[in-house]
């Protein structure tokens, strides 16, 4: 039971993060990237990257490891993390090396629990994986873009990309019956259409 706990508080947290952008971009007229959405999604990636591995489920894993540290240079960029204690920084950083460093270590057991496991077929782990891993694209997208534009931004590619991946994951996470990723990808399908209708707006008014 806590271990649902857990994922749901995590899916809570970023579909907050899109609730309170879709808000501030309604109340500006235009797409933002508040500072606040990628503090709720760092919080968030860290506690669904625990339930996935709680879960033995290698699809929801791999999701957040990339991500994060995109999280975490966009905090950056926004002069953020750098007012941040050093050592919950270095906590910050540690914690997903730690946990991959702990896997590799024992490489056997972990594809004998989440490549293997009995309750997920391996056609539905590379589906899955794959749902994530296009996912997990909008944030490099999103962060090849910013680094171009020499800001934090969110733009079209990282909305369209979105509801992409969160097709494959909501897929997904109805054939395994999995809650968790039923709810928390099923209400961004409204703020990522959303977002791309305000981008439209705003491109034609520019």
């Amino acid at each position: 039971m806590y271990i649902y706990i857990i994922g749901f508080l995590a899916q809570a947290l970023f579909s907050a993060r899109i609730l309170v952008q879709w808000i501030l971009s309604e109340k500006a007229k235009r797409v933002v990237s508040p500072t606040i959405f990628w503090v709720l999604s760092m919080v968030a990636s860290y506690l669904l990257f625990i339930y996935g591995w709680l879960r033995d489920d290698f699809a929801i894993m791999l999701g957040q490891v990339i991500a994060y540290y995109i999280y975490i240079w966009n905090l950056d960029e926004k002069g953020v993390w750098r007012r941040i204690n050093l050592l919950l920084r270095i906590l910050l950083i540690a914690t997903p090396a730690v946990g991959l460093t702990y896997i590799l270590n024992d490489w056997e057991q972990f594809v004998a629990q989440c490549l293997n496991n009995a309750q997920i077929p391996p056609f539905l782990v590379i589906y899955g994986s794959l749902g994530q891993i296009i996912f997990t694209l909008r944030f490099v997208y999103q962060f090849f873009y910013s680094k171009y534009h020499g800001e934090s931004l969110l733009p079209a590619g990282f909305w369209i990309i979105s509801l992409i991946g969160s097709i494959i994951i909501v897929s997904y996470g109805a054939i395994r019956l999995d809650p968790v990723l039923i709810l928390g990808q099923s209400f961004g399908f409204i703020s990522y259409t959303r977002n791309l209708i305000i981008l439209h707006r705003q491109k034609r008014v520019n």
